[in-house]
């Protein structure tokens, strides 16, 4: 018990500044966190992703309607899906396979190389969808980036993420212009749509996308505020200051300094 006293402590932090119709429950995210249904490589992945964290950040509920986008395997997707049961809705988008090009080689918000002995892979989503209590709430979608939106959810959508693939977008040519807009259309009002990524130095842009897989902050804001966005808050749980930002993989090795950001559909 003395072990999860700082996770508590943190989250019941997150709980008190978060904004929404009602506080999350720090309690039920630490639930779903430890549920033992979860794979041993998701909880590998945990470990770096702080997994109880966002969800507080992200405030979901039960009966929520949320789309993933870049779901890929679905870590995140799992993690939505088990929050908003047992009636609400998550939509796992990811683009047709036609489209697919090399994946980058840190996907899922990866921030280290592969240890020597490397741990099973993360469930694809079909495996994911072999759990009874994902299948009726978990959508697989296919559909474009720019066009991520299941005509079902358009307008009913009250949370989009986006985890750690922003500046994907950069070096494979997406229209992130096209996409936020289409973002902001599918959200109810007062909606959030939530980006997190790899922090590049400030000055930077999107141009480091494809070799040291960052995106610099201050860019992201702007693209997204341009769609009509609001900016409302800025979660700092996955920070580390001492990353000099200037490699994929920091040196010497450390996490990679990630930033997590709110943004709302005005009413």
């Amino acid at each position: 018990m003395r072990i999860l006293a700082p996770l508590a402590l943190v989250l019941a932090g997150l709980a008190a500044c978060a904004t929404g119709p009602s506080a999350p429950d720090p309690g039920r995210y630490a639930a779903i966190v430890a549920a033992p249904d979860r794979s041993a490589a998701d909880r590998t992945n945990d470990v770096r992703r702080k997994p109880a964290e966002m969800l507080a950040f992200l405030g979901v509920r039960p009966g929520m309607v949320a789309l993933d986008l870049s779901a890929a395997r679905g870590y995140t997707s799992e993690l939505l899906a088990r929050s908003v049961a047992p009636d609400g809705k998550v939509y796992a988008q990811n683009r047709p396979p036609a489209a697919a090009r090399t994946p980058p080689p840190q996907a899922e918000g990866a921030s280290a190389p592969a240890p020597a002995t490397a741990p099973p892979p993360m469930p694809t989503l079909p495996e994911r969808l072999r759990n009874p209590a994902l299948a009726s709430v978990l959508v697989p979608v296919t559909r474009p980036f720019e066009d991520p939106v299941p005509p079902e959810a358009e307008g009913r959508l009250d949370l989009v993420t986006l985890m750690f693939n922003y500046h994907d977008f950069g070096h494979l040519g997406v229209d992130r212009a096209q996409l936020n807009r289409a973002v902001f259309r599918a959200l109810k009002p007062g909606g959030q749509y939530v980006i997190a990524d790899h922090s590049g130095r400030a000055g930077t842009g999107i141009s480091e996308s494809g070799t040291l897989h960052r995106v610099e902050e201050a860019f992201v804001v702007r693209e997204v505020e341009a769609a009509g966005f609001r900016l409302a808050a800025r979660g700092d749980f996955l920070r580390n200051p001492a990353d000099p930002r200037d490699r994929n993989t920091p040196e010497p090795p450390m996490p990679k300094d990630e930033f997590v950001l709110r943004f709302i559909k005005p009413n």
